[in-house]
């Protein structure tokens, strides 16, 4: 007699964000799992559910009324949360952990540098300048896992370097009109990581479970630390039109986007980015994407970077996104 065996329903978190939308492709391709896809606006649904999510619903860090809906008969989980939606995912982790009996692994999206409990934080060191703390963002990312560490859950822990996508959305306009953009990064180098490479090592963890990697933490880069006027050539010869970087000032960058934010670029230009983790090879057998390939390549998603260059974007100039997340306590 055949059996008909019921697979294990993980919820993907921020389904229709950049991360999420290619996680539930590759695991639709895989089969392995019931995939429950969240969206914050269910006008999202027939697109995910056209990437191969088996469920939709809505899903809100700051309406705790939509979590049992999500988290109901949920195995595994992928946890993503906008920077400012903090003290949302700190009680959404507790929320979990009243079910850690029910859901045997979460994979957590994090930021290199959020080490408190893999290294160690050395303000003198790993500050930006004489006097100044850890990058408020680094530490709201080490509350973001030490939530789910104290919620009793299993966790797994991708940390990512400054993502591809994320670097030049605030500059759509000057890059389309006058081929041109801006920010306070110039010589430094960083191995930007893409959005494509951690869904893909979300993938594994996911797919081989707590048993391997529970209680692990990975750190994701790109191939190669590249500087804004090597950023500038890739993007050109992916639109093929000339691009210029124009180097903008650390003042006027945080007078456009708030003090927090400017605190995590500073840290940017000190080189504590630079280098390139061996994680995703060793996950996954494949060397980082690079970042012409992930502009002009497509995704299991079916969008390339270059696509989703122009999509919405969190930051915007003018409007300090943090300044309300700045506020929240451990």
């Amino acid at each position: 007699m055949e059996t008909n065996l019921v697979k294990p329903t993980v919820l993907i978190t921020s389904a229709s964000g950049r991360i999420g939308k290619e996680l539930v492709a590759l695991l639709a391709q895989d089969g392995a799992f019931n995939i429950r896809a969240c969206c914050f606006s269910m006008d999202k649904a027939d697109s995910l559910k056209a990437l191969g999510a088996h469920e939709v619903v809505k899903f809100d860090l700051n309406d705790n009324s939509t979590w049992d809906a999500a988290l109901d008969g949920v195995s595994a989980v992928y946890s993503a949360s906008l920077d400012p939606m903090l003290e949302g995912h700190l009680d959404f982790s507790k929320a979990m952990g009243e079910r850690a009996e029910k859901i045997k692994h979460v994979v957590r999206v994090s930021c290199m540098g959020a080490d408190t409990n893999t290294a160690s934080y050395n303000p003198d060191v790993h500050s930006s300048r004489k006097g100044a703390a850890i990058p408020l963002m680094l530490q709201h990312y080490w509350w973001g896992e030490k939530s789910l560490i104290d919620a009793g859950l299993n966790v797994s822990v991708l940390r990512n370097n400054f993502f591809m996508n994320h670097l030049l959305k605030t500059d759509c306009d000057t890059i389309q009109s006058e081929g041109w953009f801006s920010n306070p990064l110039g010589a430094s180098r960083n191995s930007f990581v893409a959005t494509r490479d951690i869904a893909t090592a979300a993938m594994v963890l996911l797919l081989e479970g707590p048993d391997k990697h529970g209680n692990k933490f990975y750190d994701l880069t790109g191939p190669e630390p590249q500087n804004m006027d090597e950023i500038a050539a890739d993007l050109g010869r992916a639109m093929d039109k000339k691009i210029e970087y124009r180097a903008q000032s650390m003042h006027d960058f945080e007078n456009d986007f708030g003090s927090t934010r400017a605190e995590f670029f500073e840290y940017l230009t000190n080189g504590f980015y630079c280098r390139c983790s061996p994680d995703f090879y060793n996950l996954t057998g494949t060397k980082p994407t690079s970042y012409y390939d992930y502009l002009t390549t497509s995704g299991a998603s079916g969008e390339s970077g270059l696509d989703e260059l122009w999509q919405g974007n969190l930051w915007k100039k003018g409007v300090d996104a943090m300044k309300d997340a700045a506020d929240v306590k451990s």
